[in-house]
C-alpha cells in the first residue's frame, strides 16, 4: 500500500533557484573616483567620476560630473559629462550638460539640455545592408515591348574594364 516501487520511474525534483538582479551600485554625492568604472548591471552616479565608465544601464545624477569616455547599452543624463558617450540608447534630461559626440541608435534630449558636440546615429546590426559586389551594377533591360519581358545583366560601373563576353544585340523574341 505504502511502499516503493522498485522501477525507479520517479523524476528527480527539479529545483529552480531564483536568480534576484542585482540593486544598482550607487556613487554618491560626497564620493570622488579617479580610475575606470565597469558594471554588468544598473549603475546610478551622483557624485564625480575621472575616468572611463562602461555600464549595461547608467543614470548620471544632477549633481554628477563625469570626465571621460561612457560606453553603456542605456544612459540618461541629468548631470554634467565631459568626454564621448557611446550607447544604444541615451537620454539628456533637463538639467544635463554634455560636452563631447554622442554614437547612438536612440537619442532624446529634453527642452533645456545642453550639448556641444556631434550626435551620430549608428546603425543597428539588423539595419546593416548586404552589399553587392563592387565591380558589377545591375542593369534591367527590356527585350520585347509587346510582353514587357525583362532580364537582368551584370554590367561593370564605369570606368572599369568588362569582365563579361561581348556579343551581338540581343536576339528579338517572337
Amino acid at each position: 500500500m505504502f511502499s516503493k516501487s522498485s522501477k525507479g520511474t520517479a523524476d528527480p525534483i527539479e529545483h529552480k533557484v531564483m536568480v534576484k538582479p542585482a540593486p544598482p551600485s550607487i556613487l554618491s554625492v560626497d564620493l570622488h573616483v579617479v580610475g575606470d568604472l565597469n558594471g554588468d548591471g544598473e549603475v546610478q552616479i551622483d557624485g564625480a567620476v575621472d575616468g572611463n565608465i562602461r555600464a549595461k544601464s547608467l543614470l548620471i545624477g544632477e549633481t554628477a560630473h563625469i570626465k571621460g569616455e561612457i560606453i553603456a547599452d542605456s544612459l540618461r543624463v541629468h548631470g554634467t559629462v565631459s568626454g564621448h558617450i557611446k550607447a544604444r540608447s541615451v537620454v539628456l534630461g533637463a538639467t544635463a550638460y554634455v560636452v563631447g559626440d554622442i554614437f547612438h541608435e536612440e537619442l532624446a534630449i529634453e527642452t533645456g539640455a545642453f550639448l556641444e558636440g556631434h550626435c551620430k546615429r549608428i546603425a543597428k546590426p539588423k539595419d546593416s545592408v548586404k552589399l553587392q559586389d563592387s565591380n558589377t551594377s545591375k542593369i534591367n533591360v527590356v527585350t520585347d515591348d509587346s510582353t514587357k519581358t525583362q532580364s537582368t545583366v551584370n554590367q561593370p560601373k564605369a570606368g572599369e574594364p568588362s569582365a563579361a563576353p561581348k556579343s551581338g544585340p540581343l536576339p528579338a523574341t517572337g
